[in-house]
């Protein structure tokens, strides 16, 4: 684990006395590709060193956060050509692949809650440095206090269950739940960085002032954070989970069709695809609180499955805001026939993001379906709400931005560059054919 680890720290002098990107972004894919290639997946631990280690769950998500960084780096070309601290920039980025790489492969409990915190670092000075708006500086700040102020009272429970046990190691941790403010630390912080229903404002509002590189890895590997050690720390409360999860099952999922309702509110592209985000999370929240093995595996894909998609939909809201200067879809109408090449791009991660065949948000929600409705079926009702909404806030925003009457400003037809074919390519790939692999994340 830690020869990754150093050969990730040795990109950060490249970047800062060579400056060279593709350098950079092409290790970043061997170190991926590598990772994949040495990795055991069906041990439970494996790979183990001194504090790291990883299991299916880490693979798939270390895997995801090599994959998005790189990507993040190919869609920056602006930052690039304009010279604006570039050295910095993906500098930023891959300290931020390091500390997602220590948050995921960590062993101890107290190792991943500090690299879970570290990784706000980076992304708030990608929204301060790089954001679009003034208010980004606003932005970063909801960012950080509403993850911290939940993460506080977390630290607090990790220092009473080391009292209590002597060790914050995974493998060695049992049930400790007896009361309920215990119970609802632990859970408080992976819910904020989800984002659950009710504490979710944060994400909306980083992700209109974010860059396309603070998009793309909030969507695609931070929001997973939560879900991941929600995953971790469900054998401590398991015990409480029995008495109160229904709570927070309903009230994501009731949660989840109401911001679908918000999302066809929304006339800023970047907005609705945030909004998109929360109510997605809300089914992984509603799986992984059911406690059972589908609604494990499901999170699983999903988070997958929606981070690849997310980004791509990020990425082509940036397109279209580079060309246009703007992310309204008052303005960004008939962009099928300004961009008709790019229309096919629309169409095909749109279709993912309902969950169409064969992408793996179809694999992820018809787990989901079945873990909450053999967990209640009471939840159908929700469940059914949720995934009809989908469906239509999403057509909702491909239909408006791709039909209709072009903005009378554009009389001109613009053509992508190869290098945004291949950035779209590179995140509907995998999406789409992990699907003929689905038995790895369903065995």
């Amino acid at each position: 684990m830690l020869k990754f680890l150093f050969m990730l720290g040795f990109m950060i002098p490249l970047c800062l006395l060579i400056n060279s990107w593709w350098l950079v972004q092409s290790m970043m894919l061997l170190g991926g590709f590598l990772f994949m290639i040495f990795s055991f997946i069906y041990a439970e631990w494996n790979m183990l060193s001194y504090f790291m280690g990883i299991d299916f769950f880490s693979f798939s998500l270390i895997l995801l956060s090599f994959w998005i960084c790189s990507l993040m780096i190919l869609a920056s070309n602006s930052v690039y050509f304009s010279s604006y601290y570039s050295g910095l920039f993906v500098s930023l980025i891959v300290f931020l692949m390091i500390m997602l790489y220590c948050s995921f492969s960590s062993l101890s409990l107290f190792s991943f809650y500090l690299f879970f915190e570290a990784s706000l670092i980076p992304t708030f000075l990608l929204i301060l440095g790089w954001g679009y708006q003034p208010e980004r500086m606003q932005a970063g700040i909801y960012l950080i206090f509403y993850t911290l102020v939940a993460s506080l009272p977390l630290l607090l429970v990790l220092f009473s269950v080391y009292m209590f046990l002597g060790t914050l190691y995974y493998p060695l941790l049992i049930d400790l739940s007896s009361y309920f403010l215990f119970y609802l630390f632990m859970l408080l912080a992976f819910l904020v960085k989800m984002p659950m229903f009710v504490v979710h404002l944060w994400l909306p509002k980083a992700h209109v002032e974010a860059p396309i590189s603070g998009s793309m890895i909030l969507a695609g590997v931070l929001l997973k954070l939560g879900g991941y050690g929600i995953i971790r720390v469900m054998k401590l409360i398991s015990l409480m989970g029995l008495s109160f999860n229904y709570f927070f099952v309903s009230l994501s999922l009731l949660g989840g069709v109401l911001v679908s309702l918000i999302c066809f509110r929304q006339v800023d592209l970047k907005s609705l695809i945030a909004y998109s985000s929360v109510a997605h999370m809300s089914m992984v929240i509603g799986g992984l609180m059911t406690m059972n093995y589908w609604g494990f595996l499901g999170s699983l894909s999903l988070m997958v499955g929606h981070g690849l998609c997310s980004s791509g939909l990020f990425c082509l809201a940036n397109i279209a805001y580079e060309r246009l200067g703007s992310r309204s879809l008052l303005i960004n109408k008939g962009l099928i026939n300004f961009m008709p090449s790019m229309a096919l791009w629309w169409f095909l991660l749109s279709s993912s993001n309902m969950a169409a065949p064969p992408s793996l948000n179809l694999v992820g929600e018809i787990s989901l379906l079945n873990s909450m409705v053999s967990w209640s079926y009471i939840l159908v009702l929700m469940l059914v709400f949720l995934s009809f909404f989908s469906a239509m806030y999403t057509l909702y925003m491909y239909s408006y931005c791709q039909h209709g009457i072009y903005y009378s400003g554009l009389y001109t037809c613009s053509f992508g560059y190869c290098r945004e074919y291949h950035l779209l390519l590179l995140h509907w790939l995998p999406l789409n054919l992990l699907f003929l692999k689905v038995y790895y994340l369903m065995v």
